[in-house]
């Protein structure tokens, strides 16, 4: 019987339609300004499972943008406060969270036991986010990747597209140059901006903790990393409900 919750994305999609978004799995690595929104769109949509993995808390500078980040919210995990909001809008969505910093070394393992065939990758450690990737491409998993969207204001900037193809994005410069070092594929999407980034702050000190590295802090507004999640979940969703096509509908690269 269908989810009455479901019912005007039945009448969009088919009964098909629900049915394939049921069945799918995402693991999603990153909840901050963009992966939270990933996720909340994934499960209002209909899919069946998710595997939510990040190992911050949610702080005070999270409050301009961060879906997870309320003052009541203050100091919790944001795997945890994701899970308990998930489960009061989509209480039939299984949700697998896992409070874990994800590095090099412990990223294949923990996409290879999920279970997920689709990678939503909303991480910004360069490094950790090619390995990732790799990782992700070793094991057959579609991928659909979050570039830079701080020090941005111009939402008609936002695109998705192959990531051999964006423009204008220094973070998926990188990312291209490290992945082509490791003999990866750059075969996958990405959701950028064209739009010339402001400069940051200047670096802080290390983080403290597994992995603490200087930490460059960009400026961020309200609007920009929603949008960039809610492009990568309407990307995700059409892979998803496509039965052979190899690409998301043309619709997702057409500039607005």
């Amino acid at each position: 019987m269908l989810d009455e919750a479901l019912i005007r994305t039945q009448i969009l999609l088919g009964d098909a339609g629900i049915s394939r978004l049921a069945a799918s799995h995402v693991f999603l690595a990153g909840l901050g300004g963009v992966g939270a929104y990933v996720a909340e769109n994934l499960a209002r949509a209909g899919v069946g499972r998710l595997t939510l993995v990040d190992h911050d808390c949610v702080g005070m500078s999270n409050l301009n943008r961060q879906l997870v980040a309320l003052h009541s919210t203050l100091g919790r995990p944001k795997v945890e406060v994701m899970a308990e909001r998930i489960a009061d809008i989509a209480p039939n969505c299984q949700i697998n969270a896992q409070q874990v910093f994800l590095q090099a070394d412990n990223v294949h393992a923990l996409l290879a036991t999920s279970g997920a065939t689709v990678l939503a990758d909303c991480i910004d450690a360069i490094a950790c986010k090619a390995a990732l990737i790799r990782a992700a491409q070793t094991l057959g998993m579609r991928i659909f990747s979050s570039m830079g969207a701080g020090n941005r204001l111009d939402p008609s900037q936002v695109r998705v597209a192959r990531l051999n193809q964006t423009e204008g994005c220094p973070l998926a410069r990188e990312l291209r140059g490290l992945l082509r070092h490791a003999g990866a594929s750059l075969d996958l999407w990405a959701v950028y901006s064209r739009e010339r980034p402001r400069p940051p702050a200047p670096r802080e000190a290390p983080d403290q903790g597994p992995g603490g590295r200087p930490k460059t802090v960009n400026g961020t507004i309200s609007y920009m990393p929603a949008l960039f999640g809610i492009h990568l979940a309407g990307a995700i969703v059409q892979h998803l409900l496509a039965e052979e096509r190899q690409e998301p509908p043309s619709s997702a690269t057409i500039e607005p």
